[in-house]
């Protein structure tokens, strides 16, 4: 009895074992955080071979075991395990992962694993930055990679200029190259729209950089676009309005304000009694209007006063009349904004594609001036063949930069008592009637004048790529550009400001035209699973050529009322042209080789030659070599739990910088005309050549660069915190510069490669997921910079003051006389000895020598002008799933900017005849250190005030509230976001008192409301 019930119950239990291990087929669906499906996602059974991966929508099917377990990975995510427990429906919702080193980069010329490369290469996504909404890829970059500076451009049209790592040049470019969607980009980044970008990876060291050679030393930004993902086709929506306000007011004195400082500028002087400049009606304890007169007669004593304080008859009579005129209100304004952007994407077994189209209207914070533009992009790429890949990346943008803004810069040169127009309607041309004064009414040329600057642009790249046997591919790429620019102008007549009887317009327009052919081999294999070679080689060609015409007229006859329109109707034309051309090949190969995945080299060469360079030097090879060791694969370090991943990696190699002008190597020579007289004494003009100021040089050629990077990437505490730390020498030698010559040499220039440069730098970049399950989620991403410059050799073994360059100083180190304060009244007798006429009031400059004499030999080195370090702080909060909160402290710290107002002196015009900003001053009875007098004297010299510019700003604050999937399903969205920012929306900087530190002028502060929505 006991053998049956012990065979029966080993039946039931096979019966059940074999139950569960008979193959089920699985379905289910993989999406995001934010509900959108996933595709490509890597779906396999755990210890087994078995696989499959999702589709375009994020589904997947595959067949297992019911008692298996299903792995889900993706570049990107966290790879989530999955009990099946024999159901045969699988939903998945993966979570981005926290460690960055396994996202893909661009390499130059193809893409690698992070974890693989053995450069040094910083990444953003730009997805991650939606909520912010950037208008240009500077607002993309600012702050998010470390070692690249953005500058601050504060134009309707944003944007602001890009380095990389510090100055590697005096006088040749110091933009990085751009390379979009693998090719070579010599356009605008304002032609390419923020909403079509995927990621933007930059390459920083030689390893990484030396695949572009000759045009590689000032660093590459590798931009790539969106593609389709999902099966289905997705369209986009991204629409968005906002306003762009003053963020930091630099007021100017108002009506009773501006006499009580009139009065104080007379004062100054010291040559009259002080009193006589207060008003009649509120005179000082003890003094009569006897006394005040100061033995002038008058039945008006107010006019008199206003006459002493230099007002003139119409600003007498506004003051009487109660009226006054604030400039700084109408110059300055709240600009309306708008950007919006349609999408469409998607992909098929054969076909994958992108297309979209936006457009953007800025309008500035000062008056008149506004930006707009139209972009379009399509990507497509198809299958023509089972070995046949082509495919096509175009963009068309239709910039619109005619706007003519108002000239804020005369804010200070007008009065509060001055007239906006003239008895008959027409704008006052001065509006003091002071004609010995410089100010002009701010809105004379955009209100008489007409201006069109109009640009289109189109750029694209044409590939094919075919794989053939062995791991080879072949890839053709052919990239032409247009870029077609229009600027015409006409000063109308009726501009009082406008001299020429009858106006004057102009129309220049060019056309440029570029194109590039790259041929690319590639090849990859594996040997014995553990060796993997990775070679990459290019034969490249390019031509440059632009057409230029400047065509112009003055005098109109009978009106100039058509302007630019009919340039035929002037009495005095004018024409000329500009055309200019240049060619570059390049030869360039590259060798990839990983063992056993964690020991990785590569050494690239690349031979480049360029027409702008001498005859003499035409072509050049530069190279570089990189070693990466990835120490967390080594087995003594397999138990050191906390430390997920190491890899150090070294490189070393040399890359090029052109020529800004590729004519420099040739001599300038210069067109003259003169009056010829036949021998039948008929007159006419004849053109002839004489020696221009610079002479040729066939010898010049590439400015090249030297780098070292050491680097080491990281990850930490189960990956939650990732980084990479990175230090770098670069030594630029052979510095074009401009050599002046005697004038026994017909000329007073060449243009030479004498100089040599140092950077040393280093950075950190770390990225942490602080919160990373529950209600809320928190990662926080900080980078930090320190760049030191050093001019190394220069044309000759003497400093050049006059370009303020000195060997062994920093490119851009400030020399000037060091302030020491303000001279006080019990100073008189010391200050006397300079003989200079100065003044109690007047700034004191530390007489280094002793001999009473201001002069070169008195000057000092007193700082920088660029940052001796930057940093940026960012956070991501994602709080029940639905709202999405970010912002981001960016800081410049070590720097002095200019600040020439605290010298209280407007030049020879004087005070005496204009306003000011509501800037300290000295007085008698407030002593300050800080400020000069009004109108104070320069001490026999010119100098310039220096103060701390440091600063930190919070540079975004964005808040997204992504809709619930349930509600959005019923009208047939996908997914919809409602999102508010503001960008620069807070500055500290404890040293600084007048306009941002940054421009040093009126800088906006934007607030946008968007909506995204994707069906």
């Amino acid at each position: 009895m006991r053998k049956k019930i012990t065979l029966l119950i080993s039946m039931v239990l096979f019966t059940y074992v074999c139950c569960f291990a008979q193959d089920i087929v699985i379905k289910g669906s993989i999406k995001d955080k934010n509900g959108s499906p996933l595709p490509g996602v890597s779906v396999t059974v755990k210890n087994s071979k078995s696989g499959a991966s999702s589709n375009g929508d994020g589904e997947y099917s595959i067949s297992a075991p019911g008692n298996s377990t299903l792995v889900f990975s993706m570049i990107g995510y966290k790879i989530q395990e999955v009990a099946v427990n024999n159901r045969a429906q699988l939903n998945v919702e993966l979570i981005e992962s926290v460690n960055e080193l396994s996202d893909v980069v661009v390499v130059g010329y193809g893409t690698a694993l992070k974890k693989d490369v053995t450069g040094a290469i910083s990444s953003v996504k730009a997805t991650q930055l939606e909520n912010e909404n950037p208008q240009s890829v500077a607002d993309i970059l600012k702050g998010n990679i470390a070692g690249l500076s953005v500058g601050m451009n504060t134009s309707a049209k944003g944007g602001g200029d890009l380095l990389v790592r510090g100055k590697t040049t005096l006088t040749a470019s110091t933009s990085p190259l751009i390379v979009l969607d693998g090719v070579i980009y010599i356009g605008q980044l304002s032609d390419i729209n923020p909403n079509d970008i995927e990621t933007i990876d930059v390459l920083k060291d030689a390893s990484s950089l030396a695949v572009y050679g000759s045009k590689a030393a000032t660093g590459v930004v590798a931009i790539t676009t969106k593609k389709g993902k999902s099966s289905t086709p997705t369209i986009n929506f991204n629409t968005n309005f906002g306003i762009a306000t003053l963020s930091k007011d630099q007021p100017v004195y108002d009506g009773p304000g501006f006499l009580a400082w009139r009065g104080d500028v007379l004062r100054s002087a010291g040559t009259s009694p002080a009193y006589i400049y207060n008003d009649p009606d509120n005179l000082p304890a003890g003094v009569t209007l006897t006394q005040w007169l100061n033995g002038q007669t008058t039945t008006n004593p107010k006019d008199l006063w206003l006459t002493r304080l230099g007002l003139l008859t119409n600003e007498k009579n506004n003051y009487f009349a109660g009226n006054t005129i604030d400039w700084y209100d109408l110059l300055f304004r709240t600009g309306q904004r708008q950007d919006h952007t349609l999408s469409i994407a998607g992909r098929k077994d054969e076909v994958n594609y992108y297309m979209s189209l936006g457009y953007l209207k800025n309008e500035n914070l000062i008056e008149g001036g506004q930006f707009s533009t139209v972009r379009t992009r399509v990507n497509l790429d198809a299958k023509a063949a089972k070995f046949l890949n082509v495919g096509i990346n175009f963009q068309y943008a239709d910039r619109d930069e005619g706007s003519i803004e108002a000239d804020w810069s005369q804010l200070t040169s007008l009065s509060p008592y001055g007239d906006y127009y003239n008895t008959d309607g027409s704008l006052r041309r001065i509006p003091t009637d002071d004609n010995g004064l410089n100010a002009r009414n701010p809105f004379l040329n955009p209100t008489y004048n007409s201006r069109m600057v109009r640009l289109n642009t189109l750029f694209g790249s044409i590939y094919a790529k075919a794989t053939l046997p062995f791991g080879i591919t072949y890839q053709l790429n052919f990239s032409p550009g247009i870029d077609m620019y229009r600027t015409f102008n006409a000063s109308s007549s009726l501009n009082p400001n406008v001299t020429t009887p009858g106006g004057s317009a102009t129309r220049a327009q060019e056309t440029r035209y570029n194109w590039q052919v790259d041929n690319l081999l590639k090849w990859n294999k594996t040997l014995g699973k553990i060796h993997n070679f990775d070679a990459t080689f290019l034969v490249n060609g390019e031509k440059y050529q632009s057409w230029y015409t400047l065509s112009g007229n003055e005098g109109f006859i009978p009106s100039d009322i058509l302007g630019y329109h009919n340039l035929g109707s002037g009495i005095k034309a004018s024409v000329s042209s500009d055309d200019q051309a240049y060619k570059g090949d390049a030869l360039m190969g590259r060798i990839i080789y990983s063992l056993l995945g964690r020991y990785n080299l590569s050494y690239t060469l690349r031979r480049d030659g360029f027409s702008g360079f001498g005859a003499n030097n035409k072509r050049a090879v530069f190279q570089s070599a990189g070693a990466a060791w990835t120490f967390t694969e080594e087995s003594f370090l397999k138990d050191i739990k906390w430390l997920n991943y190491g890899k150090l990696r070294v490189s070393y190699g040399e890359n090029g910088n052109r020529v800004v002008d590729q004519y420099s190597s040739l001599s300038a020579e210069d067109l003259v005309k003169y009056q010829y007289v036949n021998s039948s004494g008929v007159p006419s003009e004849v053109n002839g050549l004489v020696g221009g100021a610079r002479i040729g040089n066939p010898e010049l050629k590439w400015e090249k660069t030297k780098s070292l990077n050491i680097g080491l990437d990281f990850g930490i505490i189960n990956n939650r915190i990732n980084g990479a730390l990175e230090f770098y020498d670069k030594k630029t030698s052979d510095l074009l510069i401009s050599q002046t010559l005697s004038n026994v040499s017909g000329a007073s220039n060449v243009i030479s490669n004498i100089g040599a440069v140092n950077n040393k730098g280093f950075e950190i970049s770390i990225s942490s997921k602080n919160i990373t399950s529950g209600k809320i989620l928190w990662n926080s991403n900080f980078i930090f910079s320190l760049n030191r410059n050093k001019i190394i050799r220069l044309a000759t073994p003497n400093n050049d003051p006059g370009n303020g360059w000195f060997i062994g100083k920093d490119i851009d180190v400030i020399w000037d006389y060091k302030i020491l304060g303000v001279w006080q009244t019990n100073e008189v007798a010391e200050a006397n000895k300079f003989n200079k006429g100065i003044k109690p009031g007047d700034y004191k400059l530390q007489d280094v020598d002793g001999n009473y004499v201001y002069n070169d030999a008195d000057k000092q080195f007193l700082g920088y002008r660029n940052p001796r370090f930057t940093w940026a702080f960012r956070n991501e909060l994602n709080i029940y799933k639905s709202f999405d909160l970010s912002f981001q402290l960016i800081s410049n710290w070590g720097q002095k900017g200019q600040d020439n107002q605290g010298l209280n002196q407007p030049g020879s015009v004087g005070f005496g005849r204009t306003s000011s900003y509501v800037v300290p001053y000295w007085t008698v009875d407030n002593p300050t250190n800080e400020y000069a007098r009004l109108s104070s004297g320069l001490s026999g010299t010119s100098f310039n005030v220096y103060r701390k510019s440091s600063f930190i700003r919070l540079n975004t604050v964005a808040l997204s509230y992504t809709l619930p999937t349930d509600l959005i399903s019923k009208v047939k969205l996908q997914s919809a976001k409602v999102y508010f920012n503001i960008n620069n929306a807070a500055l500290y900087a404890p040293d600084w008192n007048t306009w941002d530190p940054q421009n040093n002028g009126p800088t906006p502060r934007y607030y946008t409301l968007g909506l995204n929505i994707s069906l």
